[in-house]
């Protein structure tokens, strides 16, 4: 038994899915968030804490990534007639790249320790969204998008995008495990980069993110509320859900606290901007671009599927069931407070009125 708990010690949540093992304490899931390090045996030398400069640098152009690749895709598969949600497709991608990252820890930490957690906490936290999920739920219960039908499709509609989702991230985390636990005897590990260009990626990464204030402001107005804002807002949404994660995460054997803390704050705060873009008296379009951007960015950056789902897979049963039901209830209660209360009490519309600019 002991040998057992050591070996879950120093494996990485991605060989425990992939072995069908499970996480008793929740608090051992706080090294999906954070970079390799001894537990995965690596030498001091290619240890990276998780507030070190480079880990913190290189989650800048991911969370840019990931919301430019969560808003692109929403936008491609987003059109009349279709079948399946967008988000759908969103969450599956993200979770089937968090599958890999997971089973590459080990590599990526005698390769480049940095470059895992920007690939697992900035790229797919940001390309995944849990606010998003729980508010698209949301919008079915209420039938916001006032479709011909009655009370009890709204329930369905909103309990297909509840299981659908659950189902189809838990199902694409394990089959990128798999589909990396195949292909990655047949890729040679390449050379460590030198210190200089470990150096030049760090401030390569700080001045991509900077870039997104200039953009912001230069280009185009139109351009805001589709991306500009969202990227001006995404590390600061992943900064804190990082840090909620690596200062919460170890505080409970029961449940991973500092998702459930980052999930649920940027569920309510996402309900509360919907509200402010549906008062009857439309706020002004800069204004209604800059909440666009901190729903798309902070909040989508800030609350995760990815993360969510590796969490589950790695813990054993009833903890599992009782982590994720906690987590949606916690989503649901609080949009009833925030967008309900607000919808049902006759002060905003449950349609957006804001406007934006268009040139």
């Amino acid at each position: 038994m002991d040998s057992d708990r050591s070996s879950q010690r120093r494996s990485d949540v991605g060989s425990i899915i992939a072995h069908h093992q499970a996480i008793d304490d929740a608090n051992s899931l706080a090294s999906i968030d954070r970079p390799p390090s001894e537990v995965e045996d690596l030498p001091p030398a290619k240890i990276y804490r998780p507030l070190s400069i480079h880990v913190l640098a290189l989650l800048m152009p991911a969370s840019i990534f990931g919301v430019l690749a969560r808003l692109g895709l929403q936008a491609l598969v987003t059109y009349n007639g279709q079948s399946i949600f967008p988000l759908a497709y969103v969450q599956a991608t993200g979770c089937f790249i968090m599958g890999i990252g997971l089973k590459m820890k080990v590599p990526f930490g005698n390769f480049y320790g940095p470059l895992y957690t920007a690939m697992t906490t900035g790229f797919c936290g940001s390309l995944t969204t849990f606010s998003g999920w729980q508010v698209d739920v949301f919008d079915s219960w209420v039938n916001s998008g006032q479709f011909n039908r009655g009370g009890l499709r709204d329930f369905v509609d909103g309990l297909t995008k509840t299981w659908v989702t659950l189902v189809l991230s838990l199902a694409s985390l394990k089959f990128g495990i798999y589909v990396c636990g195949l292909a990655q005897p047949y890729f040679p590990a390449p050379r460590p980069p030198t210190r200089n260009v470990r150096y030049i990626l760090t401030i390569l990464s700080i001045l991509t993110y900077a870039a997104t204030f200039p953009a912001y402001f230069l280009l185009p107005h139109n351009f805001r509320h589709e991306a500009t804002a969202a990227l001006l807002f995404s590390y600061p949404g992943t900064l804190t859900r990082y840090i909620l994660s690596i200062n919460l995460n170890p505080r409970l054997k029961t449940i991973p606290l500092g998702t459930l803390m980052a999930n649920s704050l940027g569920t309510a705060l996402l309900g509360f901007f919907h509200v402010l873009q549906g008062f009857p008296s439309a706020v002004s379009p800069n204004t209604c671009s800059l909440l666009q951007g901190l729903g798309d960015g902070y909040c989508g950056c800030l609350t995760t599927i990815s993360t969510f789902a590796a969490e589950i897979v790695a813990l054993k049963g009833r903890k599992a069931w009782s982590y994720t039901i906690i987590s949606w209830i916690i989503g649901q209660l609080l949009l009833l407070v925030i967008m309900g209360s607000s919808f049902w009490g006759g002060h905003v519309r449950e349609q957006m009125t804001c406007s934006f600019q268009t040139s």
